[in-house]
């Protein structure tokens, strides 16, 4: 398994808002952010924009939402 996911979310390089958002939420790691889905997102209150934003970010890492690994 990717070790990214142990790390705190401040790696993927998001915009402080988007952290502060995540911080708000209770996600403080990869791991935290990983785990969720799409509908999770929506209903913490993230937009359109952020949730694209966390999931390209995730991709550029080898992350998908939901926990899927990609290569």
């Amino acid at each position: 398994m990717n070790n990214i996911v142990d790390k705190d979310i401040k790696i993927l390089k998001f915009n402080i808002n988007l952290i502060n958002k995540c911080n708000e939420n209770k996600i403080f790691l990869v791991n935290d952010l990983w785990s969720l889905n799409r509908k999770e997102l929506k209903r913490l209150g993230f937009n359109f924009e952020e949730i694209k934003e966390i999931i390209i970010k995730l991709q550029l890492n080898g992350l998908d939402l939901n926990r899927k690994v990609t290569k």
